[in-house]
């Protein structure tokens, strides 16, 4: 039977204490009309530098993020650091793309993207796809945050049976409800901060404190099987592991910033140069991750899989247990945890910007569009609040009910699914040649294109591409984006041949200040 460890679970309810008082009084600052959809969903667009830096990254680098990467190293080695090189592509896309894109929106009070897509090509089903691809890829990255919450709560030693062991998350999930329903975006831009801090102190400790203890980096990598400290040599006629780690890095780097919470994060900000000064800043955490994805490594060295007290996480975890084990091995109780709620609060940061910004989507492009066309502002923001706590407890009932490695199949394969609006956004922001109906066709083609290599690799993301002798395995949703803009242009030049219309509400100067 697991013990609880009291020091540990004490100072992590401590630290839940504070960011719960945090987020109910993020209402009062900055104070704005919260019956204001702007106001609530997007904290009145008012947030600079430093506090759009605290927000963008708790909202990129989620709790199962730093879990899941280092678990990632502690099973498959060499591949999990595919999330480096990734998070530093996407910086430059960040400056190039997004200021245009904040400053359109702005102008024209856009409070998501497909709020950009319908005013830009002036066709509310392409739009409408927009939204649903965001409020679909969104819901079980939600119920993921939860995977990390679960695996600290349990490392604590609070376990249970049946239901009774997801009583925990329920009374996170509440308050997360309470201060989000209540606060906005506001309320984790504020407790980002704490996050934040919390997470560099952890991280740092570990990097520092665990290489001493084990006799320095040589001793950890000589401990590390030779099959995991690099990528597979490749065979004959075949990219092989390398492929599959440079298709996953460009095609994570596209998609990340098209996900509805980065965009949110993104259009609440108080200014364009805000983003980009944002995009110098932010590969800080790009070099963190680096660290954290070392922790596998450090994990696999410390032994923590063969350690029978910690046999109960393993068995219900499996490699997620492997980064809260590793702490508990290494650490004093008090340390601990101070390390587990920088990962339970990195759970519910992303969870509630996640949240706003699924409710967003449905409020402006699915409600408004199809249901009320005129909403009061006040009937706006509270069809807002309300979804945003029909979405959360939908994920919470679906972390509950259903095996875990279905969340996990579904964030997989919303990865492949959300890089298909990149033509309508991303590129949509430079150029309006594109024709909306090839848009949407070149959107359904990838769609279910993805979809099928997804099934088809017995559900994984990756998918061994054929040609001409040659097998290119890579990622699914990079091969599926290039055919979906491929066949975007092709129709788009049919259908202009055909006399087709094209429809903006925007200017060249909107996406400029």
């Amino acid at each position: 039977m697991q013990e609880v460890n009291w020091i540990a679970l004490i100072i992590f309810i401590a630290l839940f204490v504070l960011i719960t008082v945090l987020g109910f009084v993020a209402a009062h600052w900055r104070k704005g009309d919260l019956n204001l959809l702007n106001e609530w969903g997007l904290g009145g667009r008012r947030f600079g530098t430093v506090i759009t830096w605290f927000l963008i990254g708790g909202d990129l680098y989620t709790a199962y993020t730093f879990v899941a990467v280092p678990a990632l190293a502690f099973g498959a080695g060499a591949i999990a650091f595919f999330a480096v090189p990734y998070t530093i592509m996407i910086y430059p896309i960040l400056f190039l793309v997004f200021p245009r894109l904040w400053y359109v929106c702005h102008k024209h009070n856009y409070i998501t993207a497909s709020d950009f897509v319908r005013g830009r090509f002036g066709n509310r089903w392409l739009a409408l796809a927009v939204a649903i691809t965001g409020i679909v890829a969104t819901l079980p990255y939600i119920a993921l945050q939860l995977v990390g919450l679960q695996v600290v709560i349990g490392g604590m030693g609070v376990v249970g049976t049946g239901y009774a062991g997801d009583v925990p998350l329920l009374i996170a999930f509440i308050i997360l409800a309470a201060f989000t329903y209540t606060s906005g975006l506001r309320a984790p831009a504020s407790i980002a901060i704490v996050k934040d801090l919390l997470i560099y102190l952890t991280a740092f400790a570990v990097v520092i404190v665990v290489p001493i203890q084990l006799g320095g980096f040589g001793n950890i990598f000589a401990k590390v099987p030779a099959a995991k400290l690099l990528l597979a040599v490749p065979g004959a006629n075949t990219t092989g592991a390398y492929g599959v780690y440079a298709t996953l890095a460009l095609g994570s780097a596209l998609a990340l910033f098209l996900y509805p919470h980065s965009i949110t994060g993104i259009l609440s900000a108080s200014s364009g140069h805000a983003i980009r000064r944002n995009a110098a800043m932010l590969p800080g955490y790009s070099f963190m991750l680096g660290l954290l994805a070392l922790v596998g490594f450090f994990a696999i060295a410390t032994g923590v899989s063969g350690l029978p007290e910690y046999a109960i996480g393993f068995k219900q975890f499996g490699n997620s247990f492997a980064v809260p084990a590793l702490f508990l091995h290494t650490f004093p109780s008090w340390f601990v945890g101070i390390a587990f709620a920088a990962i339970g609060i990195g759970a519910l940061v992303p969870a509630a910007i996640m949240s706003i910004a699924a409710a967003n989507l449905y409020t402006r492009n699915i409600h408004r569009e199809f249901i009320n066309k005129n909403p009061t502002d006040r009937q706006e923001s509270q069809m807002a609040k309300w979804v945003s706590l029909i979405v959360k407890f939908g994920a919470l009932a679906f972390i509950v009910f259903v095996p875990q490695k279905y969340a996990i199949y579904l964030q997989l394969l919303g990865g492949i699914w959300i890089i298909q609006t990149l033509p309508s956004v991303m590129l949509g922001v430079y150029t309006r040649w594109f024709n909306d109906w090839a848009l949407l066709i070149g959107w359904v083609v990838g769609i279910v294109t993805g979809t099928w290599m997804f099934i088809a690799a017995n559900f994984a993301p990756n998918y061994p591409l054929a040609f001409a002798g040659h097998s290119f395995p890579g990622y699914s949703a990079l091969y599926t984006v290039i055919l979906n803009l491929v066949v975007t242009i092709v129709l788009t030049a049919l259908f202009d041949a055909a006399g087709g219309k094209h429809s903006d509400e925007t200017v060249a100067a909107d996406y400029r200040p």
